[in-house]
C-alpha cells in the first residue's frame, strides 16, 4: 500500500526514538494504544495539538471489550479495518517517513498501525496571544506573538518555528519545595556538549526551597553572579529571537511562570542586538546598529566628558566654547549632575509604581514643571538638565534593560573618578571598566568577544548587518558541532 510507511509498528517505534530520543523531550508523546483490537502507535507534540478533540476521538475505541472480534488482523484487511473504525474527517495518508515526520512536527497527530501503515490527523491547535508583543522588544514588522507564563505554550511557540526532530526540550524540576519546571532547549546536532554538561552540573548544584523570581533567580544560581552588575544571559520574550539563537548553537532555558526565556552563552554584543535590525534591509539594519552602539557609548561617557570639558576650559577648542555652565549656581556642578541623575532614577521608579493612566501625567509634572522650576530657582543650570536628558535618551536606546542599568552604574563611577582626579581619573576609570569587562568569562566564554580576543570577521559582523543569503558561520563562542550553516 502507498501509505505503508514502516515495515511494522516496532520499526516505527525504533525510528521515532532514533529521531526524538527516548524520554529526551517531554513534549514529544509516543504512546501504544488500540483502535478496538488493532494495536496502533500514536505520536504527537503535546503543545501543538487539540488534546480534548484527540481524547474524544480515541476514548470510545479502547474503553470497551470486543469479544466477537478476531485479535489477529491480516495486512490486506488492516487498512479497511482502521478506516471503518476510525473514520475521522481530518485524516490524511503520508507517502513516506519524511512526510510523516513533517506532519507530526507541524502539529498533526501521527498514527502507525500494527503493520506500519501511517496516518496524520489534523488536530493542530497552535498556541498564541492576541496581536500583542513584548513592550521592550517591539518591531515595526514581524510576528506579534510573545511568550506567556505557561511553559507548554512557550515550548510550542519555539517548536512551531523549528520543525526539526533534533530540537530538544529537557524537562527538569528545580528547588525542593517550589519544584519549578524548566526546560533546557537546544539543537542536539548543533549544541556544544561541554556547554550542555555545564548547565546540567549547575542545575544539580542548586539547593534551595524555591525559585520565586523564576528566570532571574535561576541566572544567579547558574552563574553565581554575586555583586556583578552586568547580566550574563540574554532575556527574550520573542519566540523568533530564541529560535534564531538555537539555530546558532546557543542554549535556551524556558522557566515555567516566566514570559522571558534565558539564552546562553552570550557576549556583551549580543545584549546590544535587536530584532528590528533583521526586519529591515541590511543597510538600514546596519544604520540602526551603529546608532545603537553610538548611544551605548555616549550613555556611558557623555556626562563625564561634558563635566571634564566644562571644568577644564583650557581643553576646549575654539569651536566648542559653548560647552559649560553659563549660569552660576551655589551648588557645585558635579553635585547638580548627581542630583539630576538621581532625579531621573526616581522618576523611572515612580513610573513603574504608578498605574498606566497616571504615569504620563506624572512624567509631565516631574519632567517639565519640576525641571523648569529647578532651573528658575537656580538649583540646576540649563546645561545640566539638557545633558542629563540626552544621556537618559541614549540609555533608553540600549535594548537590554539589565545592560542599560549596569551602564548607569559605570557612568557614575567614571563621573566620580573625573571629579576626583580630572582627566587622569576619567581615562583611568575607562581603562578599569574595560579591563573588568575583558576579565569576565561566564561559561568560560569571553564577555567581550569578538573584540577581546579579536576576531576580525566576527567583529565585522558585529557592526554590519550582512544579508541573510551570505554564508555566515555560527559564532565561535558557542562551540557548535557544525559551524557551517546549511
Amino acid at each position: 500500500m502507498s501509505n505503508q510507511v514502516f515495515a511494522s509498528i516496532d520499526e516505527a517505534k525504533d525510528f521515532l526514538y532514533s529521531k526524538f530520543g527516548k524520554d529526551e523531550s517531554f513534549d514529544v508523546c509516543i504512546k501504544d494504544l488500540h483502535v478496538r483490537t488493532l494495536p496502533i502507535l500514536c505520536v504527537y507534540i503535546s503543545g501543538l495539538v487539540d488534546a480534548a478533540t484527540l481524547t474524544v476521538q480515541l476514548t470510545p475505541l479502547f474503553t470497551h471489550t470486543f469479544e466477537n472480534e478476531q485479535h489477529e488482523i491480516a495486512i490486506k484487511d488492516e487498512v479497511q479495518y482502521f478506516n471503518d473504525h476510525f473514520n475521522f474527517y481530518g485524516k490524511s495518508e503520508p507517502k513516506d517517513k519524511n512526510e510523516f515526520m513533517l506532519g507530526v512536527l507541524s502539529g498533526q497527530v501521527g498514527i502507525i498501525t500494527a503493520n506500519g501503515f501511517g496516518y496524520l490527523l489534523e488536530l493542530r491547535n497552535y498556541p498564541g496571544r492576541q496581536p500583542e508583543e513584548p513592550d521592550n522588544e517591539k518591531v515595526i514588522r514581524g510576528s506579534r506573538d510573545g511568550f506567556a507564563e505557561n511553559i507548554m505554550l512557550n515550548t510550542a511557540l519555539i517548536r512551531r518555528r523549528i520543525r526539526d526532530p533534533q530540537l530538544r526540550f529537557e524537562l527538569h524540576k528545580v528547588s525542593s519545595l517550589g519544584q519549578t519546571d524548566l526546560a533546557i532547549t537546544y539543537m542536539k546536532d548543533i549544541v556544544n556538549p561541554k556547554h550542555l554538561d555545564w548547565v546540567h552540573k549547575r542545575l544539580k548544584e542548586i539547593k534551595h526551597d524555591g525559585l520565586t523570581m523564576a528566570d532571574k533567580s535561576l541566572e544567579e544560581w547558574l552563574f553565581k553572579q554575586k555583586f556583578h552588575p552586568l547580566p550574563f544571559v540574554r532575556y527574550s520574550e520573542r519566540p523568533d529571537i530564541v529560535a534564531a539563537h538555537l539555530l546558532e548553537g546557543h542554549i535556551a532555558i524556558v522557566v515555567d511562570t516566566s514570559p522571558s526565556v534565558i539564552i546562553i552563552p552570550v557576549s556583551m554584543f549580543h545584549l546590544l542586538q535587536h530584532a528590528e535590525e533583521y526586519r529591515q534591509a541590511p543597510l538600514i539594519g546596519t544604520t540602526f546598529r551603529f546608532l545603537r552602539y553610538f548611544a551605548a557609548f555616549f550613555s556611558l561617557t557623555l556626562l563625564p566628558i561634558w563635566y571634564l570639558l566644562a571644568t577644564n576650559e583650557q581643553y576646549l577648542p575654539a569651536g566648542l566654547d559653548f560647552i559649560g555652565a553659563k549660569e552660576k549656581s551655589e551648588i557645585p556642578l558635579f553635585l547638580q549632575i548627581i542630583i539630576a541623575h538621581l532625579g531621573l532614577e526616581y522618576l523611572r521608579i515612580a513610573a513603574i509604581h504608578t498605574p498606566t493612566p497616571l504615569s504620563t501625567a506624572m512624567g509631565l509634572v516631574a519632567g517639565i514643571i519640576i525641571g523648569q522650576i529647578a532651573i528658575d530657582v537656580g538649583l540646576f543650570s540649563p546645561e545640566v538638565v539638557l545633558y542629563s536628558a540626552v544621556t537618559a535618551i541614549f540609555s533608553f536606546s540600549i535594548p537590554t534593560f539589565e545592560l542599560s542599568t549596569a551602564v548607569k552604574y559605570f557612568q557614575f563611577f567614571i563621573l566620580l573618578a573625573t571629579v576626583a582626579a580630572g582627566p587622569s581619573g576619567f581615562f583611568i576609570s575607562i581603562w578599569v571598566i574595560f579591563s573588568y569587562l575583558c576579565s569576565l568569562k561566564p561559561m568560560k566564554v569571553p564577555y567581550m568577544w569578538p573584540l577581546v580576543p579579536f576576531f576580525p570577521k566576527a567583529f565585522s559582523r558585529i557592526f554590519i548587518r550582512f544579508p541573510m543569503a551570505d554564508d555566515a558561520l555560527r559564532p565561535y563562542i558557542v562551540g557548535a558541532k557544525q559551524r557551517k550553516r546549511a
